[in-house]
C-alpha cells in the first residue's frame, strides 16, 4: 500500500510539473475539475446529463488548456523536451488524446446515421432523446477510455502502474481544485507561467 501511495504521488507530481506550466491551463483545469465534480454528483441519478457535463464542459476546457495554452518548447525547469515528455507520459499524451477525442467527436454522426447505435437503443423519438442517447454513449466512451488505458498499462508497465493511473484520473478533480484554486488570481496579476518552484506536492 505504501508503494501504491508513493507511485500515486509521483504520477501526480510528474503530471503537474511537466504539463501544467501555463496559468491559463491551470485555470481551465480548475473549471474542468469543478465540472467533473458536478458530473460525479449526478452520475447515478442522471448519467446522461453527467456525461454531457463531463465531455462538453470538463473535457473541452481541460484539453483546450493542454492543446492551446501549454508551452510546447524546451522545458528549462525540468530540463526536458516536449518530445521526451510525450514519450514518457503514463496516461494519454497528446497523440493518444487526439484519437480519443476523434472517437468522441465522431459518435454523434454515427448515432445520427444509425439511431439504434448498433442495436443499443430504440430509435430516438425527438431531439431530447437523441441528446440523452448521446450522453449515454459518451459515458461509455469515457469509461471505455479509462479501462482501455488501464489494461494497456498492465501489459506495457505493470498492474500497479495501471491501477495507480486509474486512481489518479478518478481523483484528479479533487486534487486539481486544491492545486489550482489560486490560478485565476495569478492570471489577474499578469502571471501567465507558473515558476514551478518548491518540492513535490501531494
Amino acid at each position: 500500500m505504501h508503494s501504491f501511495w508513493r507511485m500515486l504521488q509521483t504520477q501526480r507530481w510528474d503530471d503537474h510539473r511537466y504539463y501544467h506550466h501555463s496559468r491559463i491551463n491551470q485555470s481551465l483545469h480548475l473549471l474542468s475539475a469543478l465540472s467533473f465534480l458536478a458530473a460525479y454528483a449526478m452520475v447515478f441519478s442522471n448519467p446522461a446529463a453527467a456525461a454531457l457535463i463531463a465531455w462538453l464542459v470538463a473535457m473541452v476546457s481541460r484539453q483546450a488548456g493542454h492543446f492551446f495554452f501549454e508551452p510546447k518548447g524546451y522545458d528549462a525547469v525540468n530540463q526536458a523536451t516536449h518530445e521526451y515528455k510525450e514519450q514518457i507520459k503514463v496516461g494519454y499524451n497528446l497523440r493518444r488524446k487526439i484519437v480519443l477525442l476523434a472517437v468522441w467527436a465522431a459518435s454523434p454522426a454515427v448515432l445520427w446515421l444509425d439511431p439504434t447505435f448498433f442495436g443499443m437503443f430504440a430509435p430516438h423519438a425527438d431531439g431530447a432523446q437523441f441528446v440523452r442517447h448521446m450522453g449515454l454513449i459518451w459515458l461509455i466512451i469515457g469509461c471505455g477510455g479509462l479501462l482501455f488505458r488501464t489494461v494497456q498499462l498492465f501489459f506495457i508497465k505493470d498492474v500497479q502502474t495501471g491501477l495507480v493511473w486509474l486512481t489518479k484520473i478518478i481523483t484528479d478533480p479533487f486534487h486539481d481544485v486544491k492545486l489550482y484554486c489560486k490560478a485565476p488570481l495569478h492570471l489577474l496579476r499578469g502571471e501567465l507561467i507558473d515558476p514551478m518552484g518548491g518540492e513535490q506536492r501531494a
